[in-house]
């Protein structure tokens, strides 16, 4: 209505009322807190049966149990300004842009709505706005008056375990997701970025593949042969690595696999982890012929992450893989990708860091 205002309080409180009358408070949850700014967005319903068919790129955030709401809002607006940065070259697109507006824009993309999403994957623009996530639910840039086209797509995908959030690029498009990573850490390391208080940790992730024998080798020695190649990459030789599986709420569907199975013991054997550790070995080895293990100083390391999709049957496993530098690890108390908060005791809130 018109002469209405809405103004958000400390201590999840909202007032909304109108102007010269006495203001009413609404008290919200700490999701909803910031709802009239920024929407939660729909998940994408396709990007499970499309990651079964094809490798995609994007993010695995982790974050508290029950605050999956409020760290997809802080994930989305995080991930908006180092996509930007990353595509542009510049961090000063957000700056540029009016606050009240962007925020309004931030949804993700939920795959083809009304025929709004494209199904090819634009390269990125180099607008100052480029990367904001739009009202039409799209993560991309504003129209120019040039020739420069949209950033990528992102979608949110439906996960069957709470503390995690699953952001993918569509088909065929895969940016420097390490990259956007190592400038996130970077920032909240110097301090020029807050540190998060949901996303605990964000994964790059530069490739799925379902969790086969065949499929896990070729997509990791693709991966470790384009790292190698890569002249920013400092290594030495022998070439160390180390390997990281991680099966967050494996065992339920390992119980649900076992019941369909009837007693095929060569069903899902990558499930076993030290298995997937020797496939991914071998598979780094045939790479790079002189590599060593090293869990103490790996100079890359194999990161596997099992994707618990909502969606899908009982045999159809997808596993996101990264090769990634030292710089973007920790070793302790296990090899995974760097937190981005820091609480050595690793709780927050109560909650343990996932």
């Amino acid at each position: 209505m018109a002469g209405d205002k809405v103004e958000v309080k400390d201590m999840g409180t909202v007032s909304v009322g109108k102007e010269g009358e006495d203001e009413e408070r609404l008290t919200m949850a700490p999701w909803e807190q910031h709802s009239v700014v920024i929407s939660i967005p729909r998940f994408d319903y396709n990007a499970p049966s499309s990651l079964l068919d094809h490798s995609h790129s994007g993010f695995l955030v982790t974050c508290p149990i029950k605050r999956e709401k409020s760290a997809t809002k802080e994930a989305m607006s995080i991930l908006e300004k180092y996509i930007s940065f990353s595509n542009t070259g510049s961090c000063g697109s957000l700056a540029s842009s009016d606050g009240n507006d962007a925020a309004k824009r931030r949804k993700i993309c939920m795959g083809e709505i009304d025929g709004e999403c494209t199904k090819g994957v634009e390269s990125g623009s180099k607008s100052a706005t480029c990367g904001k996530l739009s009202e039409d639910s799209c993560l991309s840039s504003a129209k120019s008056d040039t020739n420069e086209e949209r950033s990528p797509v992102l979608s949110l995908v439906k996960l069957t375990r709470s503390g995690l959030l699953l952001f993918t690029f569509p088909r065929n498009n895969s940016p420097e997701v390490v990259n956007i990573v190592s400038n996130i850490i970077h920032s909240v390391e110097s301090g020029s970025l807050s540190s998060p208080l949901w996303c605990h940790r964000i994964f790059p992730i530069q490739a799925t593949c379902c969790l086969k024998e065949r499929d896990l080798s070729a997509v990791v020695s693709k991966l470790v042969t384009q790292f190698v190649n890569d002249k920013q990459n400092k290594i030495t030789r022998p070439v160390k690595f180390a390997v990281g599986y991680n099966r967050r709420g494996i065992e339920e569907t390992e119980m649900k696999i076992s019941k369909n199975t009837k007693g095929d013991s060569n069903a899902f054997t990558l499930l076993d982890r030290n298995k997937c550790f020797d496939v991914v070995a071998a598979a780094v080895k045939d790479a790079v012929s002189d590599s060593i293990v090293d869990l103490k100083c790996p100079e890359l390391s194999v990161l596997v992450e099992w994707l618990p999709l909502s969606g899908v049957s009982n045999g159809s496993l997808v596993v996101a893989v990264s090769v990634l530098p030292n710089n973007l690890v920790t070793t302790k108390p296990r090899l995974s990708i760097k937190a981005l908060i820091s609480d050595t005791k690793g709780m927050r809130n109560g909650k343990k860091i996932q």
